[in-house]
């Protein structure tokens, strides 16, 4: 039976009443699920004003009791993990273990903005000038708004809700439409630990929905994970509205493995960092980048006998590796690319397409695919593919190997394997990318780091979690003071120094 889903606005579930409606499937079936309200720009502008309603009380609520809720939540998450775990799975197509994964990494953020009274500090000097102090104070923005994408769908919005509630905001998540289950019953979780009404809501919908979110004055700040035009065009108008924005967008992320690297460690290291989750992280490594010819044959090798060997399935059966891609345009998509790269003369060597599963044949299935003797002007190579697609580009020598991630459009995240300490050093301070793995395949820093991406992988000034997190959420406010002493000194005209 279908389920009709609904909002979550000021601490219940809210029916849609734009009569507009999004299929959400199952991955591993094609079978619809539920269906999705999509809000109109009124259901927006309503549930705005929910959240400002609330915000004044919890904007002035002492930051530890703030962190009491979000403590009280991370317990209740854990409490109901397999459930969450399951209805991730239903809706994405991941496997069971890599959502509890998602969530998990989720919840590591929420643990750190427990630490928002230390966070939230600001700093004071004494005697700044004669008989003047001067301290800061960061203040929560007001109401704020995350559009979070498909392939995280509970990791992501955790990793913007926890410093925004943390800090005293009101937010607004607009999760993705293929995926949203997960998000509704997170809201009920946060109400069900104690967060006061309306400081945490769930707007399901689309274009229209996001265009509201914008252009409403009261929203204060939007963070943004997805695509790269659509990071970019949600930034420029962020800004044309006077909004701060944090916008990631799409990513290639290269492993570059030397000839003194373990190869079975690299070529198990790919089989996770490129294959799993069908490919569809943002962290995901989609191009093996080996040094030499000899590297590259030995690489190559390890590759094609272990793909073979990969179980694809369902993702609450135990036994698999990876599950469908989220959809059927993603499959189509994805399967578009491995043609392009056959036409442009890459050496295909494990074909994904026409992938059947017994007893799930309507489901959106995409094998590993495994390409040799890539080149940087085919087309597989310069944009995300965002599937189970990995490329091998072989690289003369290390410098070659060094550039080429250096030179890509995207800088979100690369790795090295080595088993050379000035290599690996020499290498983590020339890449021009936003995040480094030495011997790690996917480089996502842990809670109390930031994440973010550099040149087209990022727009704006601040990542995501971290202190960049507290910061981004926050404005701060200086205050200068002096307490008369009796002494007038009259006017003065001249500019106040520290002197």
């Amino acid at each position: 039976m279908t389920r009709e889903l609904t909002h979550y606005v000021g601490g219940t579930h809210i029916a849609g009443t734009s009569q507009r409606f999004s299929d959400v499937f199952n991955p591993s079936t094609g079978v619809v699920q539920a269906k999705l309200p999509l809000a109109s720009g009124q259901e927006v502008r309503a549930a705005i004003a929910v959240a400002q309603s609330a915000q004044e009380a919890w904007g002035t609520t002492n930051p530890q009791r703030r962190a009491r809720i979000l403590n009280k939540f991370v317990s209740l998450v854990y409490e109901n993990m397999d459930e969450l775990a399951a209805l991730l799975t239903s809706e994405h197509g991941k496997t069971f273990p890599d959502s509890k994964g998602d969530i998990q990494r989720g919840l590591e953020v929420i643990e750190f903005c427990v630490a928002a009274p230390h966070m939230l500090k600001g700093e004071f000097s004494d005697s700044a000038g004669a008989g003047i102090d001067v301290h800061s104070m960061r203040q929560p923005l007001g109401v704020v708004a995350g559009i979070t994408p498909f392939n995280f769908p509970a990791m992501i919005p955790l990793w913007k809700a926890g410093p925004a509630i943390a800090s005293g905001n009101a937010y607004i998540l607009k999760p993705s439409e293929r995926d949203p289950s997960v998000p509704l019953r997170l809201a009920e979780l946060f109400t069900e630990a104690g967060l006061p009404d309306g400081i945490f809501n769930v707007i399901n919908g689309d274009k229209e929905t996001v265009d509201a979110l914008i252009e409403d004055p009261r929203v204060k700040a939007i963070g943004f994970v997805g695509s790269t035009p659509i990071a970019q065009s949600i930034y420029a108008a962020a800004a044309a509205h006077g909004k701060r924005a944090q916008c990631f967008g799409g990513a290639k992320n290269h492993l570059v493995i030397m000839p003194d690297a373990d190869m079975d460690m690299v070529a198990d290291a790919l089989m996770g960092a490129g294959y799993g989750s069908a490919g569809e992280r943002c962290m995901a490594i989609s191009v093996a980048i080996p040094v030499g010819e000899a590297t590259a044959d030995a690489l190559v090798a390890k590759l094609v006998e272990r793909i073979g060997r990969l179980k694809i399935g369902d993702g609450m059966d135990e036994n698999t590796d990876f599950g469908p891609v989220v959809a059927q345009s993603a499959k189509e998509r994805i399967e578009n690319y491995i043609q392009a790269g056959i036409d442009e003369g890459a050496e295909l060597l494990v074909d994904g397409r026409g992938l059947e599963v017994p007893g799930h044949e309507g489901g959106f299935w995409v094998g590993p695919t495994l390409f040799d003797r890539v080149t940087e002007n085919m087309k597989i190579y310069k944009e995300e593919i965002f599937g189970p697609v990995l490329c091998v580009l072989r690289a003369k020598d290390y410098e070659e190997a060094l550039r080429l991630p250096s030179e890509h459009e995207f800088g979100n995240g690369v790795s090295i394997f080595t088993r050379d300490g000035d290599t690996a050093r020499n290498f983590s301070s020339r890449v021009q990318v936003g995040m480094v793995g030495v011997n790690v395949p996917i480089p996502v820093p842990i809670a109390y780091y930031t994440f973010g991406g550099w040149k087209a992988s990022g727009f704006g000034d601040l990542n995501q979690h971290g202190a960049d997190g507290f910061r981004f959420y926050t404005k701060t406010k200086t205050v200068t003071t002096r307490w008369p002493s009796g002494i007038r000194e009259g006017a003065s005209f001249i500019m106040p120094a520290g002197s």
